[in-house]
């Protein structure tokens, strides 16, 4: 299949700061010391190398200096010429800051650049898998100010939330119908327990009556490091189910996902579990979403 990667990440240690990134760093998909060291773009080419990779879409991986980390990647971008990866750039800004409109500004000045990710995801108790010190940011006045620019300067939005969190984003999106939300990494099914998976359902059901939402099927090896393709199958199956064929998108969330297997192992599992699929059905969730959402052409 032709494919576009929707979800990756790129760094250069020997260049920039992520702060996050240390073998020390206590992270829900386990020891990073594999992945704590640069994975620049020959890297994820190399990864990808057998696989026909038309087009790639960077998600922000909080380098010291959200800007910068946005010039950096356009600059890669450029150096390619018509064949620039990354294609599109999901950049982070602080939404609740009130000075964030001169942020977006200047993250909007590099063609690439198509959305914003503030990750949302936070679980009450549970400090390792938090990825923001509040639960609340969805009711807070300054952020939702923030978030509402969005839509003036033409950015999607990408969602990192879990499942309690959903019927909160569903009432933001139904408020916000001209910003495009993106839900990242399957929804974060964080338990495989029959309980746990009833309730992930209802919330994507849930999620998935905005027409503005769509659902990116990744990460899904975070959570499970030995993972298969039958393992994965009734998740991806499940959210192509609820949010139709047209509104999802397949990525690799590398090198994260790096932990949990190589990246041909990744796209085969989804070659595999829609083998059943028609060829149109195949081609949006393979490259045509991702260009639609992403705004890349064809």
């Amino acid at each position: 299949m032709r494919i576009i990667d929707a979800h990756h990440h790129l760094w250069d240690l020997e260049r920039h700061d992520y702060p996050w990134l240390k073998p020390t760093t206590r992270h829900p998909a386990g020891d990073l010391t594999p992945i704590c060291k640069s994975y620049r773009l020959e890297d994820f080419l190399a990864d990808a190398q057998n696989q026909d990779l038309a087009k790639s879409v960077h998600l922000q991986a909080a380098m010291e200096g959200p800007v910068q980390e946005t010039a950096w990647l356009q600059s890669l971008a450029d150096a390619r010429g018509s064949r620039g990866f990354p294609h599109a750039i999901v950049a982070y800004a602080d939404l609740a800051d009130p000075r964030v409109e001169a942020v977006l500004e200047r993250h909007c000045a590099h063609p690439n650049v198509r959305g914003i990710r503030f990750m949302l995801n936070y679980l009450p108790g549970e400090p390792l898998y938090c990825m923001t010190e509040r639960p609340d940011w969805m009711q807070d006045p300054q952020w939702l100010a923030g978030f509402a620019l969005l839509e003036k300067y033409h950015l999607s939005f990408d969602l990192q939330i879990y499942p309690h969190q959903m019927a909160d984003a569903a009432a933001l999106a139904a408020r916000h119908p001209g910003i495009q939300l993106l839900l990242n990494h399957t929804g974060l099914p964080i338990r495989r327990d029959a309980s746990y998976l009833a309730a992930w359902r209802a919330a994507m059901r849930t999620l998935a009556a905005q027409p503005n939402v769509a659902a990116k099927i990744s990460g899904l090896g975070m959570f499970e490091p030995g993972w298969t393709a039958d393992s994965i199958r009734p998740l991806v199956l499940d959210t192509i189910a609820i949010f139709g064929p047209d509104r999802c998108l397949f990525a690799s969330n590398f090198p994260v996902d790096k932990l949990a297997g190589d990246y041909d192992a990744v796209w085969q599992a989804f070659d595999g579990i829609t083998a059943d699929f028609s060829a149109d059905e195949r081609r949006k969730l393979f490259h045509d979403n991702a260009a639609h959402f992403y705004r890349l052409g064809k």
